[in-house]
C-alpha cells in the first residue's frame, strides 16, 4: 500500500505508540483497543494501516524494535576494531538494558507471535544481521593482530548473541543487569585470551 506523509507519519505513530506500551509494565494481554486509546487513533485507522489487524500490528513493531536493536549498539557494532571499540560496545548493549529493565519488547511480541512465519523471519533477520557485525569485528581484531587467528570468528559471535539473550531472560526473571554484563565481560576477556 503506497501511503502519503501523512499516513506514513500515521502509520508509524501506531507503531511506535504500540512499541512504548508492549515496553511498559501493562504489555501483557495486549489488545487492539489499548493500541487504538494509546495512540489516538480509531478502529478504522488501525485496520487501514494494519488490514490483517493485530498480528501484523505486532509484526511492524517487532521490525521497529529489532532496527532499534541494532540501531542502538551504533556506532560501536559497525566498528569493532579496537579494544575500547568493543567496551564501547558492550557498554552500550548494558545501558540500553539496564533503561529497559524487566521489559523486552521484542521477547513480548516473540511470546505472542511464536508460532507465526512473520515473527520467525524478523529474529531471524536480527540475528543473521547482528552476528554479521559482530563476526566482522572478530575478524577485523585478528586482521589488526589483536585476536587469537584460532578464534572461530563464527562461533564467538554466536556466543556473544547467545550470551546476550540469556542475560537479558535472567535480567527479564529477576531484575538484575549483573549476568548480562558478566556474560559479555568474559566473552570479551576470552576474545582478548
Amino acid at each position: 500500500m503506497k501511503l502519503t506523509a501523512k499516513g506514513q507519519a500515521t502509520r508509524q505513530r501506531i507503531i511506535e505508540g504500540a512499541a512504548a506500551h508492549l515496553r511498559s509494565d501493562d504489555a501483557a494481554g495486549v489488545t487492539l483497543d489499548d493500541i487504538r486509546a494509546i495512540t489516538g487513533t480509531s478502529k478504522g485507522q488501525i485496520f487501514h494501516y494494519f488490514p490483517d489487524g493485530k498480528e501484523e500490528l505486532f509484526l511492524a513493531v517487532a521490525r521497529f524494535e529489532a532496527d532499534r536493536v541494532l540501531s542502538d549498539q551504533q556506532p560501536h557494532l559497525g566498528a569493532l576494531t579496537s579494544w575500547t571499540a568493543w567496551e564501547r560496545w558492550r557498554d552500550s548493549v548494558v545501558a540500553r538494558y539496564r533503561a529497559q529493565g524487566r521489559s523486552c519488547p521484542l521477547g513480548v511480541l516473540m511470546g505472542q507471535l511464536d508460532s507465526t512465519p512473520g515473527a520467525h523471519e524478523v529474529i531471524g533477520t536480527l540475528i543473521e544481521q547482528w552476528q554479521y557485525q559482530l563476526r566482522q569485528g572478530v575478524l577485523d581484531m585478528q586482521q589488526a593482530g589483536l585476536v587469537r587467528p584460532t578464534v572461530d570468528a563464527d562461533r564467538m559471535s554466536a556466543a556473544l548473541i547467545a550470551g546476550i539473550q540469556g542475560g537479558v531472560q535472567v535480567l527479564r526473571s529477576t531484575g538484575s543487569i549483573t549476568y548480562l554484563e558478566a556474560v559479555l565481560d568474559t566473552l570479551i576477556d576470552h576474545l582478548r585470551g
